[in-house]
């Protein structure tokens, strides 16, 4: 049995500080990359190099394993050697004023030509009016309106002589000009008119007829000279506006030729310019004057429509841009157009437009966290959408569930190139991948962080740069090599494993602040091991009332643990408790009862709806294993109550499955088991131990409990042999075994655990197919005989007495 038992350095793996080239991380020479995971870290530049369609990333892993940070690490790098793209900028569409356009120019370029139009802006407000007011147009107006007016007279007066020669005097109303007849030079009065002879009337009427018909003819030719002459007017304005305006326009035309969408839009500014003068000659409006809080229309908003709304601007860039969002709402992703209150309306125009993330990434990396990007309303829709057209199509999302639609801007797309980087947990990854048909073929990539990696020089190094890096960005002590031994077995402590360590450097950077904490708490210059101790210790201290609390009622006898001497069908398991991020582990009373009968195996827990599918496939496999070994020959006539005493929360997981093993053989024997020593380990049906999780807690929980019941140098653990290499202990635990205190023994077998539990052979089946004879599988097999026998012949039950006279009674006649 000692054979089994484990050696000192089989319970930890320490560092050696000797082995460090350094004094304190003060010396050490600086590695400034941090510790990476090659697997994680070669799918992300591969998906960063590759340019195909869908190859973007989603990078898997849990929070503080360094995914983030290699993440920017890599994109920064790929990105700083890539080119810069163009800015964006919208413009307003002349043609259909709700739906802007959009003009792409190269990086830098948007920010001059938003200036040079902003200079053309302003000259056009000194220009267009000053040329109305030189001289030159004045003469020109002048003399078309001299002539016209020449031309009118001309006309009239004409009209007029012929009306006198008629008899009549023209006079001009309101409706128009009135003929009305003469005497001699001044026109009749109406009374004269009534006196006239009927004859007279009807001659006078006729001449008016005829007359109107003239006049009508000549009014209408003075119409078509009036139209005339502004038309006149008007083609002067614009000649005088064009020359005005092109010379301005005409600069930005050369400057710009190698951009077909600025010289169109050039275009239409020039055009709308010459169709709107009428807007420039007006008179200085009014002030604007506030009506219930709202601005009027001022002339200014005349030029507003000649503005350039920069959307994304590029010219402080070097390389390809680099957005992370962390709150990526749809209208943080795809930017948003803005309204503003107008005489009790909200309205808006291109320059109201905003850019998101992906105008502003476009052409470069997108990097989000996956969560917030699944949790936010629309946005993973919408982010899909992009991916899927090419293109960033902005959209007010309040028009889909608006009941009345309202009139709202409809900017152009822009076509999208962006790489996204998803960072996010395993099982929202897999969860895209199964129910979402669009995930696969949008995120080809992944890449995976684990929690552990190998423990090797290499990793080694990084975990000592990772902690001087710490020291030098945050100001903490440098830590001696004590002290940086101590932080390398915590990370393997982390990850219950000697050959590895953890790769959640937040728990790492935890542990170092707060040593720094304690260290000058001391007073000291430098951070030692005894800092690092003292700052797990208080971690632990923190998080731990729930277990000194279970450990007060064992001590009390309210939880009923025993610690010494040996019992039939009982046996102390072992399980791991876990709240808010702290597990311990607390040993548990397992009882076995077994008697006669054919309902096998029973879980008590399963029966009360308390245990879980992986216990009960446990006790299932236990008794798998039982009908293998000793239902060759008979059937199995018993039945086996198994019971977690004084549990009242549910059970899961089949580190039990070997214990209660122990324990159904203890009970079928009669051999009593070994209070002082307590168990964990699953097994097959094949009767192998296998390893389980929660190695060390599981140890030093009973640990714990055996020391405040009182050490006896009995004591100890039962665990797989599989565990061994995950063994991590604390130094009280193997200063406890190196005395003789407390011992822990790793088994690969029930029988090699049954042996040490009972102090008896497990005993293996001879040549002739039987066990030695006081063996444990021996004593078990010739009980299950005899239950078996019993129960195939029944003993008879002898009637009572009284019952018997009474049948007698019956049968005599």
């Amino acid at each position: 049995m000692n054979l089994k038992k484990l050696n000192i350095e089989d319970l930890k793996a320490s560092s050696d500080p000797s082995l460090f080239p350094f004094k304190t991380t003060e010396d050490y020479i600086f590695d400034n990359e941090p510790p990476h995971q090659e697997r994680g870290v070669n799918a992300i530049e591969f998906g960063l190099n590759i340019k195909a369609e869908g190859y973007n990333i989603f990078v898997c892993g849990s929070n503080g394993t360094g995914r983030n940070t290699q993440v920017k690490k890599a994109v920064y790098e790929i990105a700083s050697r890539e080119k810069t793209p163009g800015d964006w900028l919208y413009v307003y569409n002349f043609a259909q004023e709700d739906e802007p356009l959009a003009i792409t120019l190269p990086a830098g370029m948007g920010k001059t030509f938003k200036k040079d139009i902003e200079e053309m802006i302003s000259e056009l407000k000194i220009e267009i009016p000053k040329s109305f007011e030189s001289e030159d147009y004045e003469k020109r107006k002048h003399v078309l309106i001299k002539e016209y007016k020449q031309k009118r007279e001309n006309v009239l007066d004409e009209i007029e002589k012929k009306a006198f020669e008629e008899g009549f005097v023209l006079k001009q109303s309101a409706t128009g000009v009135i003929l009305v007849p003469r005497v001699n030079t001044k026109p009749m009065e109406p009374s004269e008119y009534e006196k006239l002879p009927d004859n007279e009337k009807e001659k006078i009427e006729r001449k008016k007829s005829e007359l109107h018909i003239l006049i009508e003819q000549v009014l209408t030719e003075v119409r078509v000279m009036e139209k005339d002459v502004k038309k006149n007017i008007k083609e002067l304005e614009k000649e005088v506006t064009l020359f005005a305006v092109r010379h301005i326009i005409d600069d930005l035309r050369a400057k710009y030729k190698e951009y077909e969408d600025i010289i169109q839009h050039l275009n239409r500014v020039q055009k709308n310019i010459i169709s709107n003068l009428d807007s420039f000659k007006e008179e200085e409006e009014m002030p604007a004057q506030n009506f219930l809080g709202v601005k009027n229309i001022t002339k200014e908003n005349v030029f507003k429509r000649y503005e350039i709304n920069l959307l994304v601007d590029n010219s402080e860039i070097k390389g390809a841009p680099i957005v992370i969002e962390p709150n990526p709402t749809y209208y943080n992703l795809l930017g948003r157009i803005e309204y503003v209150a107008q005489f009790g309306s909200m309205t808006t125009d291109f320059s109201m437009i905003s850019a998101g993330d992906l105008h502003k990434a476009n052409g470069g990396y997108l990097i989000l966290q996956a969560m917030d990007l699944a949790t936010t309303f629309m946005s993973w829709d919408a982010l899909k959408k992009v991916i899927k057209n090419h293109q960033i199509k902005m959209e007010d999302i309040n028009e889909q569930f608006r009941i009345i639609s309202t009139t709202s801007l409809k900017p152009q797309p822009i076509p999208s190139d962006i790489k996204i980087v998803m960072i996010g947990p395993p099982w929202l990854y897999e969860m895209l991948y199964r129910y979402d048909e669009d995930f696969r073929k949008m995120f080809k990539i992944k890449a995976d962080f684990s929690r552990e990696m190998d423990k090797d020089s290499e990793k080694i190094k990084k975990y000592i740069s990772f902690i001087k890096a710490r020291c030098e960005e945050e100001q903490l002590r440098h830590f001696d090599r004590n002290a940086v031994a101590k932080i390398v077995e915590y990370g393997s402590r982390l990850v219950e494993d000697k050959n590895k360590l953890s790769a959640h450097f937040v728990a790492i950077a935890d542990i170092a602040r707060e040593s720094n904490f304690w260290a000058g708490k001391d007073n000291a210059k430098y951070v030692h091991d005894k800092h690092v101790e003292k700052a797990i210790q208080e971690k632990i201290y923190r998080s731990n009332l729930i277990e000194e609390k279970i450990s007060e009622l064992i001590n009390n006898n309210v939880l009923m643990i025993d610690v010494a001497g040996e019992k039939i069908g009982q046996i102390n398991g072992l399980a791991v408790y876990e709240i808010g991020g702290y597990s311990f582990g607390k040993p548990s009373r397992i009882t076995v009862s077994t008697y006669i009968g054919k309902s096998g195996v029973i879980d008590i827990e399963r029966q009360v709806n308390m245990g879980g599918n992986i216990h009960s496939k446990g006790v299932m496999i236990l008794s798998g294993y039982f009908g293998q070994k000793f239902a060759q020959e008979q059937p199995l006539n018993f039945t086996a109550n198994i019971c977690f005493e004084q549990s009242y929360d549910g059970i899961e997981g089949d580190s039990a499955s070997s214990t209660e093993a122990y324990c159904l053989l203890s009970s079928l024997s009669g051999v009593p088991l070994k209070q002082y020593i307590a168990v964990t380990g699953s097994m097959n049906q094949h009767g192998e131990i296998q390893p389980v999780g929660g190695i060390n807690q599981k140890i030093e929980g009973f640990y714990h409990v055996c020391k405040i019941k009182g050490l006896t140098n009995e004591q100890g653990v039962l665990i797989p042999q599989a565990n061994v290499q995950h063994l991590m202990l604390k130094d009280e635990v193997i200063k406890a075994v190196q005395e003789g205190k407390f011992h822990i023994w790793a088994v690969s077998s029930l029988d090699e655990g049954i042996e040490i539990l009972t102090g008896k052979t497990a005993g293996e089946k001879t040549s002739d197919g039987k066990y030695p004879k006081d063996t444990i599988n021996f004593i078990v097999n010739e009980k299950l005989k005899d239950f078996a026998k019993k129960s195939a012949h029944p003993p008879k039950t002898k009637k009572p007495k009284q019952i018997e006279t009474i049948n007698s009674l019956k049968n005599t006649p």
